[in-house]
């Protein structure tokens, strides 16, 4: 897309991204001797390489490359994705950390057991850790294929493989006491490939002559070439035809040549190549604000009907998500006692605060500066093809290589968190527990999403991502916040609230996942459930605890009355040890 841009100087920084990868990961492998160095990293990592290693960790595909898109497409509502990222970790803090860490479990499942006393529900806790943990991998690996595809030209399949096989190799190894290295160094990788571009584009901004809100389409500023990969329906802004030379199907017929493209919804199948003129205005996926005035308002949603609705239930699904994820919240296992997790998780806020300033200067310079993305949809290239873009010469090259090698360790450093968890749970909820049984269930955990990746629709980083956070704020956030807080749940309480949302936010993502969603199939309402069912299933999921639990039987009270002693007492009081449920030493 007339980026300019260095095979050689991209390969390089993929390259040496990957091998330091490698090198911290076996310097991990080194001091991972016991099975708690696997599962909690022998609970004895501090606050500050905590919170840098959940931060490289949170910090996904969907975060380094998604947001910046999402923002280039559907302006001031995207930003509730860094918003709601960030925002996440406060409810963390609030209501989690501490007495997550106190209850001394090693998993969710663990947890879940520990506080309602049932080895079905525990089943049930690590489907769905596992459920969760799959949904964000399967993008993390798709996303690894298109920054591959984009910078290098080769097929999909290559860089989803060469992260996968990155991944598993290291936490095969060396379980948490490896990844937890490997993720803080990644951290900062990522926060100088956002920032370092961010802020020269931002100079460049400033020095130049662009205006951010016309009441006009984006325009394209030199010759460019846009190859559309998939079908896709645009809509040119305004009342003026626009003149291109389209090579393909347009509407249902084959063109090859210049054609005059009216105002309106028009449909571009895939394989088809648009040539766009210097100055020529650029119309957008359909459903995204066409104009630069309308980008800069709130309320317009992400495409589909019931904008509003949308926006609110990303804000319920990001807002409680976050206390729901697996690959989180094993991490606060990790920490010596709950005053350090509290102060792990104020530190995470923090870092990934100043992280998410960067994404959203992106997203605004990629409207301005590679608005031809809003054709194909394909927003998340923004961040990779920006640099070399707006900047010729070296300098443009060496930042695009930078932006390379950070979008790679964001694929490498929450595949490795997600793998774990599934490994962890896997090898103590199914297998027997050792540490063989721990490296074969990260070898089938993700090799098993890799496979999916090949199969399932590509959606926006961001979107999928979304997804999992609906599962895991119906699911998984209830069993937490009402298990620590309130001491009527009972367990067959918590299967109804969990089935409950797990049946309503999975069959949603599993429509929009496997690409089964159509105008004749759902629209209306329907369709704004399926794409965004937050809204919907977490009220469900939370009445469904409630009610089911007021009417089964409860708990021994002297039985929940030590449980809540030992999750809300200070361990200086010494009312509380370590669960010994995880593996075993061979």
């Amino acid at each position: 897309m007339n980026a300019v841009t260095s095979p050689g100087l991209t390969l390089a920084a993929l390259l040496l991204a990957a091998v330091t990868t490698v090198a911290i990961g076996a310097y991990g492998i080194r001091v991972a001797r016991t099975t708690s160095d696997f599962l909690v990293a022998s609970r004895g990592v501090g606050a500050r390489l905590n919170a840098a290693a959940i931060s490289g960790e949170y910090l996904s595909a969907a975060s380094f490359l998604g947001v910046a898109g999402l923002i280039a497409k559907y302006g001031a509502d995207a930003l509730w994705y860094p918003l709601g990222f960030t925002a996440g970790y406060l409810g963390l803090l609030l209501f989690v950390a501490a007495p997550l860490r106190r209850s001394g479990a090693y998993t969710v499942p663990d947890f879940a057991e520990f506080r309602l006393g049932s080895a079905r529900l525990r089943r049930l806790a690590a489907l769905l850790v596992v459920l969760v943990c799959a949904l964000y991998l399967i993008p993390q690996f798709q996303g690894a294929g298109l920054t591959l595809r984009i910078l290098l030209g080769v097929p999909d399949w290559v860089g989803a493989v060469a992260v996968g096989v990155i991944v598993i190799a290291n936490v095969a190894a060396g379980g948490m006491r490896s990844i937890t290295f490997v993720q803080a160094f990644q951290y900062w990788l990522k926060l100088t490939a956002l920032a370092l571009p961010a802020m020269v584009l931002l100079g460049h901004f400033l020095g130049a002559d662009k205006e951010l809100g016309a009441p006009a389409p984006p325009t394209v500023t030199q010759r460019t070439t846009v190859d559309i990969t998939t079908d896709v329906t645009v809509r040119l802004a305004g009342d003026v035809p626009q003149q291109m030379s389209i090579i393909g199907r347009l509407d249902g017929r084959e063109l090859d040549g210049p054609v005059v493209l009216t105002p309106g919804d028009h449909e571009l199948a895939s394989g088809t190549t648009l040539i766009l003129e210097a100055g020529a205005a650029v119309p957008v996926v359909a459903g995204a604000p066409a104009d630069n005035r309308s980008w800069l308002l709130p309320g317009g949603g992400f495409g589909g009907p019931h904008p509003m609705y949308q926006v609110y239930s990303l804000i319920v699904a990001l807002f409680l998500g976050a206390m729901g994820l697996p690959h989180v919240l094993v991490r606060f296992y990790t920490n010596p006692d709950g005053r350090t997790a509290r102060g792990t998780a104020l530190a995470v806020i923090g870092l990934v605060g100043a992280f998410y300033l960067f994404p959203v200067l992106l997203g605004v310079m990629s409207r301005l500066y590679v608005p031809q993305l809003l054709i194909t949809g394909t927003s998340d290239a923004a961040v990779l093809l920006l640099p070399g873009t707006v900047l010729s010469g070296l300098g443009g090259k060496l930042l695009a290589a930078l932006a390379a090698a950070g979008a790679i360790a964001a694929f490498l450093s929450t595949s490795s968190g997600l793998l774990v968890s599934i490994a962890g749970v896997l090898s103590t909820d199914v297998l027997r527990g050792r540490i063989r049984d721990f490296r074969a269930a990260a070898l089938v955990a993700g090799a098993v999403p890799l496979g999916l990746s090949f199969a399932v629709a590509t959606l926006d980083v961001s979107r999928t991502v979304g997804l999992a956070f609906s599962v895991a704020a119906s699911t998984l956030c209830p069993l937490l916040v009402l298990g620590i807080w309130w001491r009527g749940l009972t367990a067959t309480g918590a299967a109804a609230g969990m089935i409950t949302g797990g049946l309503i936010a999975g069959g949603a993502v599993a429509v929009s996942v496997l690409g089964t969603v159509s105008d004749t199939v759902a629209h209306g309402w329907p369709a704004a459930i399926l794409s965004y069912p937050a809204a919907v299933s977490v009220p469900l999921a939370f009445g469904a605890m409630i009610l089911v639990s007021k009417l089964s039987r409860l708990q021994h009270t002297r039985e929940i009355a030590r449980i809540f002693v030992r999750m809300h007492a200070s361990e200086r009081l010494g009312m509380g040890a370590d669960r010994e449920g995880g593996l075993r030493s061979s």
